[in-house]
């Protein structure tokens, strides 16, 4: 007998629920992989590198323990089935997924191998608090983060985490025939464009838990702050890690609040960096009762919008050509290492939105297929949010200016000048308004607008009142 742990969007050891309760059982273990390129969405170029990596890491970690991941590539209830029927599998544990097409899936697939006989069993091992669990008072699902929230806090206590295991039991690995995850070719190779990503990112388990352990030591004092600033590293970059599910939501939550308390100085900036992680909790949440999130606006009435779609101004905003310093260093800095500052992520989407007046659809397109931490749920949401269509959404009428924005959280030009590198000699009195520069500043700065850095592709205040004359034409 041996109980099959399927790995999916947790790719670790670490406080693994599924991997927990196989140990228990005290029956050797086969560890899955299934990778079904359709389920739920097909992934796109940055997360298939990053995937490949992370499952890359996983094998090793097993392997350090005697044994390793098995890789299978099709249709999960499929391959699952044939398994079953070939290996004295007795039980079948994973992890939930909370996408629609997931929950169907996993539906069918418990169906399936109780009437073969099999225990199976899912768990909560991507999210804190599971969604079909909260409700308002009226028994609907809440529309507004902080009651939502304040609710999860008040009514359900976090458990902590369980460390992984230091010994496994391993059903005869040789006798399970693998995949081998080279032939997946989840890896870029011609052209192989991943450079970027691999210079600046260490995929898998024990990248995660040092991205932690440096957030802690370097981010989070003045984190509340100093978020803000795309110049400063006071972000986490935890989101990849937790996009795949290297690192367990319950270690970060309890290694958090175990700073709080030796630290009572960074009161403020925990309780805000715990803040955001209940915005992904809310995006998941609201992926589950509104499964096309990730397509149609959750606002009725933006579903007929006037967009004025426009590829020439697409690609612009795509290829960090805009014109704009602080949209387009984000969107370098998107393309170069698949990732970008959350406030520039905000700048960047409101500009594509609001300024150039696309559909913010084509925008969660691309970021789903630019960034590492491309996650259905929060990637959708945060979107939405911005286009001010989803819930608790920011209000369409609140337009960033990237002049400003530039100029508050980048004063000093150190984030632009990274990533913009043909302005890096401007002065900061011009470096987020080069076009109103005089020629012999320019030329001291050696730019030539409309060669070496374009002029704007859209006049700020033209624009901005566009967008306004957009938004009344669908009030109701």
């Amino acid at each position: 007998m041996a109980v099959l742990v399927w790995f999916r969007c947790d790719l670790r050891l670490d406080d693994h629920p599924a991997l927990l309760q196989a140990v228990a059982m005290g029956l050797p273990i086969i560890p899955l992989y299934i990778y079904d390129p359709e389920n739920p969405r097909p992934l796109g170029g940055a997360s298939r590198w990053w995937l490949h990596n992370s499952l890359k890491n996983l094998d090793q970690n097993l392997q350090k323990l005697g044994g390793k991941l098995i890789l299978k590539k099709g249709n999960a209830v499929n391959v699952l089935g044939q398994l079953v029927q070939d290996l004295p599998i007795t039980h079948v544990f994973w992890n939930r997924r909370y996408d629609q097409t997931s929950i169907d899936q996993d539906t069918t697939m418990k169906a399936q191998l109780k009437d073969q006989g099999l225990i199976c069993q899912s768990f909560k091992g991507s999210i804190l608090f599971e969604p079909h669990t909260i409700k308002n008072n009226q028994g609907e699902p809440f529309k507004v983060f902080t009651p939502f929230w304040k609710h999860c806090l008040k009514h359900t206590q976090i458990e902590e985490p369980n460390p992984g295991p230091t010994t496994l039991n391993f059903y005869q690995p040789s006798a399970i025939q693998s995949e081998f995850l080279d032939d997946w070719q989840l890896l870029p190779t011609h052209p192989d464009w991943a450079g970027g990503l691999r210079h600046c990112w260490q995929p898998g388990e024990q990248g995660a838990e040092h991205r932690l352990k440096s957030f802690i030591d370097q981010g989070l004092p003045n984190y509340k702050t100093g978020r803000d600033y795309p110049g400063q590293p006071s972000t986490s970059s935890l989101s990849p890690h937790l996009r795949f599910g290297e690192i367990s939501l319950r270690r970060i939550w309890w290694t958090l609040q175990n700073q709080r308390l030796m630290k009572p100085e960074l009161e403020n900036d925990v309780e805000h960096f715990l803040r955001e992680i209940g915005w992904r909790e809310f995006s998941y949440y609201l992926l589950y009762y509104f499964p096309d999130l990730p397509t149609v606006a959750w606002r009725e009435n933006f579903r007929n919008f006037p967009w004025d779609q426009d590829e020439t101004l697409l690609k612009a905003w795509q290829q960090g050509q805009t014109g704009y310093p602080i949209v387009d260093a984000g969107m370098r800095q998107l393309y170069q290492t698949g990732w970008m500052h959350n406030r520039v992520r905000m700048i960047t989407a409101s500009f594509l939105i609001k300024h150039l007046l696309q559909p913010w659809q084509r925008g969660e397109e691309w970021f789903w297929d630019t960034l590492v931490d491309a996650d259905l749920a929060s990637n959708a949401s945060g979107w939405q949010w911005v286009a001010g269509s989803g819930a608790d959404a920011s209000p369409y009428f609140r337009i960033f200016n990237p002049i400003i924005q530039g100029e508050k959280f980048d004063l000093q030009g150190v984030y632009v000048r990274q990533w913009v590198p043909e302005l890096k000699n401007l002065g900061n009195e011009f470096l987020h308004k080069p076009w109103e520069a005089d020629q012999n500043t320019l030329k001291q700065a050696g730019i030539k607008l409309g060669q070496t850095y374009p002029f704007p592709v859209v006049n700020h205040e033209k624009a901005r009142q566009r967008a306004l004359q957009a938004l009344e034409s669908i009030k109701v």
